[in-house]
C-alpha cells in the first residue's frame, strides 16, 4: 500500500503594524486573513511579527530593534518567506530581502501569486501576467537575483524568474504586448456579450471565499469549481438558468478582498465587465464570519471604484448553518452585549431592516431556504424583464409559487 505524501509547504512568516488606523484587533484580524492566503499560496506561517509603527521606517518598514528580532527568527529556522501585511515600497523591499537574505513579500505580490496559481485559462493567465508586470517595473533593480525558475514555492510564478539585468524597455514592450492582446480578447468578449441577445443579466459579487461558486451550482446545477481556499474561481463562468418559466444569465465573478491590488482590478477590466452590465447584483455575504460587515463594504468599495455600487442588488446572506454567536449568560452583568452576541433575528432590527426584504439568509451547502431565495431572485428578474418587454407580461404570473 503507497502511503500519501504529505504536502512540502514553505515556511513563512508574517509582520503587521499597528498604528492610528489599524489597533490590535484589527491588525489580527488582517494577519489571520494574511495567514489563510498564505496557506492558499502553497506557505505554513510558524510566526507573527506586530510593532506599534505610527510613521512606517523608511528604510525597512519596521523598527531595527523589531527588524533584528525578525532576523533572528528568521535565521534560526531557516525561513523562506517573510510576509508583510502592507504594501512595501521598491527600495524597503530590496533593503529588508539584504538584511533577511530570503524572499520579501507584501500583500500584493502574495495576492498575485496565488492568482497566477488559480489562472486556469489563457485569458485569466493574460490579466494575472500583466498585473505581475505592472507590479514589478518599478522593482526591477537589483530585487530579483534570488528568483530562479527551479526554486519553486510562494511568489515564484509568472514573471518571477525575470533576471537581474531586464532592461525596463523590455518589460514595458511586454505590458504593451499583453494589453494589446487583452484588449482583442475584450473585443471578443463583448461580442459574446452581444450575442446573448436579451436576455436579463444576473452576477454574483462578494468577498472571496463567501461561497458563491457553491450557489451558481445549486442554482444552475453546474458544476464550477468551488474549493475552501481564497480566490478559488478567476474566470467568469456565464450559465443560463431557468426559473420557472423565466430564463436569465447568471454570472459568477471573481471574489473581493480588503487592499485588492488596483493592478488587479485594471487588467480584470473585462472580467468586471460582467459586474457593470449586469441588470441585477446578488451581494453574497457569509454571515458566519466575525467580519462580515467590512467585507461588505470592501465589497461596496470596489463596486464603487467600477461604477456598479448603484446597481439594483440583493444581499444574500450565506452559511447561516455556520453562524453561531457568542453566548452571554443572562447573570453576567459584566460582558457588554455586542454585535458578536446578536442572534440572525436580532441582526434583522439593526441596519438590516432598512434592506428589508432584498435581505435573504440561506444556507447554499445545506440548501436551506433555497425556495425563498429563488422566489424572490424569480420576482426581480421579472419585474426586470416585464419593464424592458412590456408586451410579454402576461406570460408570468406574479410569484412564482402560482406554478
Amino acid at each position: 500500500m503507497l502511503e500519501k505524501k504529505s504536502i512540502d509547504y514553505e515556511k513563512a512568516v508574517l509582520i503587521g503594524v499597528m498604528n492610528r488606523d489599524q489597533d490590535e484587533h484589527k491588525v489580527k484580524e488582517y494577519l489571520d486573513e494574511l495567514e489563510f492566503l498564505t496557506y492558499t499560496a502553497g506557505g505554513e506561517v510558524t510566526k507573527r511579527f506586530t510593532q506599534r509603527v505610527e510613521v512606517p521606517n523608511p528604510k525597512t518598514y519596521i523598527g531595527s530593534g523589531k527588524m533584528e528580532e525578525v532576523q533572528h527568527y528568521v535565521k534560526e529556522n531557516e525561513i523562506g518567506s517573510v510576509i508583510f501585511d502592507d504594501e512595501l515600497s521598491p527600495a524597503q523591499q530590496n533593503n529588508i530581502e539584504k538584511l533577511l537574505k530570503c524572499k520579501i513579500l507584501d500583500r500584493t505580490s502574495l495576492i498575485l501569486d496565488i492568482f497566477a496559481q488559480r489562472a486556469k485559462t489563457s485569458y485569466a493567465r493574460t490579466q494575472v501576467e500583466l498585473a505581475q508586470y505592472e507590479y514589478l517595473l518599478p522593482r526591477l533593480t537589483g530585487l530579483w537575483t534570488h528568483l530562479e525558475r527551479q526554486r519553486g514555492g510562494i511568489g515564484m510564478r509568472g514573471p518571477g524568474e525575470t533576471e537581474i539585468e531586464t532592461d525596463r524597455r523590455i518589460v514595458r514592450d511586454r505590458i504593451a504586448l499583453l494589453k494589446k492582446k487583452l484588449s482583442k480578447i475584450d473585443r471578443q468578449m463583448e461580442t459574446q456579450r452581444g450575442n446573448r441577445g436579451a436576455l436579463v443579466r444576473v452576477a454574483l459579487v462578494g468577498y472571496t471565499n463567501v461561497g458563491k461558486s457553491t450557489l451558481m451550482n445549486v442554482i444552475s446545477k453546474s458544476d464550477v469549481f468551488a474549493e475552501n481556499k481564497l480566490f478559488a474561481t478567476l474566470d467568469t463562468t456565464v450559465r443560463k438558468v431557468v426559473i420557472g418559466n423565466l430564463p436569465f444569465l447568471l454570472s459568477d465573478t471573481v471574489g473581493f478582498i480588503r487592499k485588492l491590488p488596483t493592478q488587479l482590478v485594471e487588467s480584470f477590466k473585462s472580467t468586471l465587465d460582467e459586474v457593470r452590465e449586469a441588470d441585477l447584483l446578488l451581494h453574497v455575504v457569509d454571515i458566519s464570519h466575525p467580519n462580515f460587515e467590512e467585507h461588505i463594504d470592501s465589497v461596496n468599495k470596489i463596486l464603487d471604484e467600477i461604477k456598479s455600487v448603484d446597481k439594483k442588488t440583493i444581499m444574500v446572506f450565506n452559511k447561516i448553518d455556520k453562524y453561531q454567536p457568542e453566548i452571554l449568560e443572562e447573570d453576567d452583568l459584566i460582558t457588554e452585549k455586542t454585535s458578536s452576541h446578536f442572534t440572525i433575528e436580532e441582526w434583522k432590527k439593526t441596519w438590516f431592516s432598512k434592506i428589508g426584504d432584498r435581505a435573504l439568509f440561506i444556507s447554499a451547502l445545506n440548501k436551506e431556504n433555497l425556495d425563498e431565495f429563488r422566489k424572490r431572485v424569480y420576482n426581480e428578474v421579472r419585474d426586470i424583464h416585464v419593464t424592458r418587454f412590456p408586451y410579454n407580461n402576461f406570460l408570468y404570473p406574479e410569484h412564482l409559487d402560482q406554478y
